[in-house]
């Protein structure tokens, strides 16, 4: 279950947001924005700017993928500057997504994870996922919708969700 959960929609969470920055860049272009704008734009002053929030909410998936299985996550430097650089990293994070089996999990539900930032505390991989990963990506792709959303650009829910497997 812990890999339906993480790279399937992990993935499909990500390319949403990267359909998003295409859109964004067409109503820059077409609004004579520069992105620069956009990207340093952020919905409180001591908030995260659209920048970071990406970068964050592609560490996230990256990194926490990786804790619950084991593999070495793709290093980023976190210096984009562009929203090409942006969507390459997604682009980075998706790839290493897809190198992620089913049987890499074996184990995560009760593997010990910690960072550096929870004082030699941990969780254990099914509590990590549920509490810390799960809703640290959301909450960053989220801010970042809302901050494009904040600056004009025409998206909604369907933007962010994505394609459906709906049933008929």
């Amino acid at each position: 279950m812990i890999y339906e959960i993480t790279v399937p929609q992990f993935t499909k969470m990500l390319k949403n947001l990267d359909a998003i920055l295409v859109k964004a860049t067409a109503f820059a272009e077409a609004k004579k924005i520069e992105f620069d704008v956009l990207l340093n734009s952020r919905l409180a002053p001591d908030q995260f700017n659209l920048l970071r929030q990406i970068q964050i909410a592609t560490d996230t998936a990256k990194i926490g993928v990786a804790k619950l299985t084991g593999k070495d996550a793709p290093v980023h430097d976190d210096k984009e500057t562009t929203v090409a650089q942006l969507r390459t990293r997604i682009a980075e994070t998706i790839a290493f997504l897809a190198t992620v089996t089913e049987k890499d999990f074996a184990g995560a539900h009760e593997r010990k994870i910690t960072t550096p930032r929870w004082e030699n505390k941990y969780l254990l991989g099914h509590e990590y996922l549920i509490q810390h990963t799960v809703p640290n990506l959301y909450f960053h792709i989220s801010v970042a919708y809302e901050i494009l959303r904040h600056n004009g650009l025409d998206i909604g829910k369907k933007d962010y969700l994505g394609a459906m497997p709906f049933r008929t």
